[in-house]
């Protein structure tokens, strides 16, 4: 791990950003928020002419910068851009969009998050692959970096421990900050430590470990207030009321039910009560108010009658926004000057989405994306006094967004009577009957879901002439408690049926070709993949899967690896359910040799998640089938895409698969 580390190094550079390019962008002239939509005139599909095709290469490119931040004072803005084998951090200012010093990242580090603490200096936590044993492990680091002197200092450095620390404070003029770790690797739990964010700054420990108090909460004051944890199979929490007063073991807030959805978010200073993501009766996760003196919910501060919270915006302590998805990202304001605000730039992008990615301390100036399912977006510069947006960068350069198709969102019937939720995109240019189709389940499986947002590959795949449909099955997130466990125990069974209804919706359609539908997708979506054409061949043309799960049996074995000894009981009785199931029975490997359709089968040879065992695995149990499979091996790569030169690789060895076995052409 130390060579990891010994490879990041300061570097300093003042890096022109030229205008309209998105690794190297200028603000373009301010336009006012009466500004054109960007969206090309709609015609229906059968009349237009195909598209032209999209290189591979420039759906792998990903965007080339992301994580851009504004400075507490919005007078610059950060980003992270990769620069051949490395990852930049630029700070940039952008009126004239002349870069600041900027951190070089060594090949192989990964940025996890950061934040400015004030106008000088931002904590960044990166992570590099290193060896404990004989095995590779994602380790985490935490720098305090100073990005327009181009200097940096490691706060947590403990060779003993992959996990770098857990910022849970920082003081509001950035000079200290709250940080949780297992300091000098005696205590399996972690201690909280106040830094002085400067070099050579004093460390104190505020906070001794308790037993199993795995993450503290602290109050907006930097009083920590709250520790959690998992113990004899339920959540815990330890509380107190000040600084002065000793934590008391709170109640199991929801007693009987370990699986029920809680987070801790925030603590209101000097009060017994704070916010939390809370399930309610209804099976929604709503925002609420916990009293922790009295140890229950007392209000409910919002709920969505159909739609889980997925997150939430905070100023001094308090909501400012909430957000959900129905089939897009939403948000609801509680604050009437930031709901006008969204809503003029809304109203200045036209048909895209907006969100606010970033803003200054007193909400002056704005970072915004607009974009939607067919346009990766644009990143915009807000001035809210002035009412003046500008161009930062485009997110796909490489790619004319009025090339791409128009995805919508759809609903089946299962053959249980069960509504789902999917979403479709037709090709341009090809009518919309008997179109060959791809299923793309999304991985996970549970708590994941698909909506309409921007996807390169399911836009690859359009463009090439195929209909995509992705669904999301029973067990996907976001709609509620009981739609969640639907999805208990149906690996392999209620949630590839749920796949198999989608086909035979588009069939009924007319939308799909019967006979020219494949299965594709990666992680679960991989294994849904291969279940796809082993357990109903009759179906499916063909199957690709990148890193898919082919041993339910030795996947779990791993995965425990991993996770608490409870934490591991309870993933286990997800995915196997409350009967006597045997998962071997939805196991690929175990049917392989009776493999009767073409497969593409990838994986990445570093991946953490789904180990490439897993591949040899199917590999060696389809080596006597009928159909052999096609493999693609990605040397030293993980679960995801890391580099664009592999995302690129399956692509190609995608469309070339796809056209042997099911051209659209």
């Amino acid at each position: 791990m130390n060579r990891v580390i010994a490879a990041l190094a300061a570097f300093v550079a003042c890096v022109p950003l030229a205008a309209a390019s998105a690794q190297d962008a200028e603000p373009a002239e301010s336009q006012q928020v009466a500004a054109s939509s960007q969206s090309a005139v709609s015609v229906p599909a059968a009349l237009e002419p195909k598209p032209p095709i999209v290189p591979t290469s420039a759906f792998a490119s990903r965007s080339s910068f992301w994580g851009a931040e504004l400075s507490p004072d919005g007078e610059v803005l950060s980003l992270f851009r990769r620069v051949g084998s490395n990852v930049k951090l630029t700070v940039i200012t952008p009126e004239t969009g002349r870069a600041y010093d900027a951190i070089d990242f060594a090949d192989g580090a990964q940025v996890e998050w950061y934040k400015w603490v004030n106008n000088e200096k931002m904590l960044i936590q990166f992570s590099g692959i290193g060896t404990v044993g004989s095995w590779q492990v994602r380790f985490t680091r935490l720098l305090l970096a100073y990005p327009k002197e181009g200097t940096y200092d490691f706060l947590v450095e403990d060779p003993r421990s992959t996990h770098g620390g857990t910022v849970i404070h920082t003081s509001e003029d950035g000079d200290y900050a709250l940080i949780a770790h297992r300091g000098d690797g005696r205590f399996y739990t972690p201690s909280v430590f106040r830094y002085e964010l400067k070099p050579g700054g004093a460390i104190t420990k505020i906070q001794e470990p308790k037993k199993n108090v795995f993450s503290w909460i602290a109050d907006k004051d930097g009083v920590v207030r709250l520790g959690m944890g998992w113990r004899n199979r339920r959540l815990h929490i330890w509380y107190r009321a000040g600084a002065d007063d000793k934590f008391e073991r709170v109640a199991k807030i929801k007693p009987g039910d370990e699986e029920s959805f809680f987070e801790a978010i925030q603590i209101v200073s000097g009060s017994n009560r704070g916010y939390v993501l809370d399930e309610g009766e209804s099976g929604r996760v709503g925002v609420r108010v916990f009293d922790y003196e009295a140890r229950e919910i007392v209000e409910t501060f919002y709920e969505n009658p159909d739609w889980d919270v997925e997150d939430v915006w905070w100023e001094d302590g308090e909501p400012l926004a909430a957000f959900y998805t129905d089939d897009r990202q939403q948000a609801v304001w509680f604050d009437d000057e930031y709901e006008k605000t969204y809503n003029d730039l809304k109203e200045a992008v036209g048909d895209r989405d907006v969100w606010i990615r970033s803003r200054s301390k007193d909400g002056g100036k704005l970072l915004a994306w607009a974009g939607n399912e067919a346009d990766p977006g644009v990143l915009y510069l807000y001035d809210r006094e002035s009412r003046s947006l500008s161009e930062i960068a485009q997110y796909r350069p490489q790619i004319d967004f009025e090339n791409l198709a128009k995805p919508k969102a759809i609903t089946y019937t299962a053959r249980d009577g069960t509504d789902i939720r999917a979403y479709l995109t037709l090709p341009r240019g090809r009518g919309a009957k008997n179109l060959p189709m791809i299923i793309l389940p999304h991985g996970g499986p549970f708590g994941i879901r698909d909506s309409l947002t921007y996807n390169d590959e399911v836009q690859f795949l359009a463009n090439r002439g195929y209909v995509v449909l992705q669904p999301n099955f029973r067990g996907s997130g976001g709609y509620g408690d009981d739609f969640y466990e639907l999805g208990s125990g149906q690996v392999g069974r209620g949630m590839q049926d749920d796949l198999d209804d989608a086909m035979d919706w588009a069939v009924a359609e007319g939308t799909a070709d019967k006979s020219r539908i494949c299965v594709v997708g990666g992680s679960y979506g991989g294994y849904a993949a291969l279940w796809a054409v082993l357990r109903n061949p009759e179906r499916y043309r063909c199957a690709a899967s990148w890193a898919g799960v082919t041993d339910w049996d030795r996947m779990l074995r791993y995965d425990r690896r991993y996770l608490t000894r409870e934490a591991g009981k309870r993933w286990i009785a997800k995915i196997e359910g409350d009967d006597d199931f045997d998962l071997k029975d939805v196991s690929p490997y175990r049917s392989a040799e009776g493999l009767t359709r073409p497969v593409l089968l990838a994986h990445g040879t570093a991946d953490n998640n789904v180990p490439f065992k897993q591949f040899e695995q199917m590999k060696k149990a389809a080596s006597k089938s009928a159909v052999p499979l096609e493999l693609l091996v990605i040397e030293d790569e993980g679960h995801s895409f890391s580099k664009a030169e592999s995302e690129q690789a399956w692509y190609d060895a995608l469309e070339a698969f796809l056209a042997k076995h099911n051209p659209a052409d």
